[in-house]
């Protein structure tokens, strides 16, 4: 039998301390050859704090797991009497079924490309109000016109003057109204 890919659903907040439980059962019950890599996804996030830029993580499933594990009972059993932990996601009591290498892929994908590029904490849509936080059009109001997630820049139509003006600004120089 080879080790393949589960989701796990565990109470949500508690992801952290559910994989170090985990850990330290198969370690206890003598399973590390059936278990493998314990992942909680997550991607980095940029916000902005008292005027400072600050990266943060982000959970892609809030509550959820994948876990790399041989299914045996015993280590069924290990992993699902683990304190906050609700049970594994598909298949049937007592028989999770895998999630497919595919889906697996993917999810690594995403959280590589959180790593390499944070991303922002607060999506913006086009037609939405903002307000200018920082640099020359301070304290301005203004409607989004587009979106540039890759440069984390928006075009932005600022009312200056009794004029709309259109200008582009950082997703960190402005805050939604």
């Amino acid at each position: 039998m080879s080790k393949r890919w589960y989701v796990l659903h565990a109470r949500s907040g508690y992801e952290a301390k559910v994989k170090l439980a985990i850990e330290e059962s198969v370690e206890r019950e003598g399973l590390t050859e059936v278990l493998g890599e314990i992942m909680i996804p997550t991607e980095q996030v940029v916000e902005l704090k008292d005027g400072q830029k600050k990266t943060a993580e982000r959970k892609f499933f809030p509550g959820y797991m994948l876990i790399h594990m041989e299914l045996t009972e015993k280590s069924w059993l290990a992993v699902k009497n683990t304190t906050n932990v609700i049970g594994f996601i598909g298949g049937v009591s007592g028989k999770p079924s895998p999630i497919t290498q595919r889906e697996v892929d993917k999810i690594m994908a995403r959280v590589q490309e959180g790593a390499d590029k944070p991303k922002p904490k607060v999506a913006y849509q086009p037609g939405e109000e903002i307000l200018v936080i920082d640099g020359p059009f301070n304290e301005f109001n203004g409607t989004v016109e587009a979106v540039d997630y890759e440069k984390n820049l928006l075009k932005v139509e600022v009312l200056i003057f009794g004029r709309t003006t259109p200008v582009e600004l950082e997703f960190s120089q402005v805050t939604k109204t």
